[in-house]
């Protein structure tokens, strides 16, 4: 009966990684082969073998641009994110006020809240001290929804810590900050991984409000793919796919160089609760 059950999770896991792997492969083969190859036939290999489409997109500024604006604005929100979630974790970790327990919930309900609904309060925001099409404008308006998940992951993670740590901390004669800095921080150094992870998937993928903050100096990637010329009315399907696949590697570099983090961050503090 065991040996039933664990062939039929086998399968099941395989055929998740199949569904999983599968659009992934399509869209490198794509990348990997003309345009004109694409909209004739589906091959399940590049025929011929190209990369004529990454040339094409490293040969467009504006796509380059795009790469670097969705990247400076990803990186600001990160800073801005853990540098607000660390001290305000854990004043909710450590202090009891008024009030406490319904904030921590509404931070939290606050991250439910869909992107398009506030979209014209921040155009009208941003744009009365003149700030559309900035990258800080779109990292600002990201962190109002990866700093409460980022403050319940952090939480988390801070109560699972003892408190005589903090006071011995106070006997050594650390102030707060400097306790912060020099002690709890690298005893949640897998916590802010876990946190930062979330940051950069949310900020990295969101379009919506990037879009309609940005014009022309601060647009990503993922719009530029939106408003590339299109000579003759043809679909530029291995283009489009070289993009997609370009904007994968940012993430897999990130998980790559976090794994550790991730692996025992994703079996601790809020995540596995």
């Amino acid at each position: 009966m065991g040996s039933r059950s664990g062939k039929r999770w086998s399968k099941s896991v395989l055929l998740y990684l199949f569904f999983m792997i599968a659009p992934l492969y399509w869209l490198a083969v794509l990348s990997l082969q003309p345009n004109t190859s694409s909209l004739a036939r589906a091959n399940l290999a590049p025929d011929p073998l190209s990369f004529e489409n990454y040339a094409f997109i490293f040969s467009q500024q504006n796509w380059v641009d795009g790469f670097a604006n969705a990247i400076i604005y990803v990186a600001i929100n990160l800073l801005l994110t853990l540098v607000v979630s660390v001290p305000a974790a854990y004043a909710f970790s450590r202090y009891r006020f008024v009030g406490r327990d319904q904030a921590f919930f509404f931070v939290f309900v606050f991250r439910q809240i869909p992107t398009a609904i506030l979209i014209i309060p921040l155009v009208q925001m941003f744009g009365a001290f003149n700030m559309i099409d900035t990258h800080l404008a779109v990292a600002l308006a990201h962190c109002l929804f990866t700093v409460p998940i980022s403050i319940w992951i952090l939480e988390g993670f801070i109560s699972s810590i003892p408190r005589e740590l903090d006071e011995t901390a106070a006997v050594d004669g650390y102030s707060h900050g400097a306790f912060l800095l020099r002690i709890m921080l690298p005893q949640i150094r897998t916590g802010i991984g876990v946190a930062a992870f979330f940051s950069f998937m949310f900020s990295w993928v969101e379009l919506t409000i990037a879009n309609v903050l940005t014009t022309v100096n601060a647009k990503p990637i993922g719009v530029v793919m939106r408003i590339v010329a299109e000579p003759l009315g043809q679909v530029h399907i291995g283009i489009s796919s070289a993009a997609s696949i370009l904007m994968l590697f940012p993430g897999m570099i990130l998980v790559w160089l976090m794994r550790r983090h991730l692996a025992r961050g994703f079996s601790m503090g809020r995540v596995s609760q």
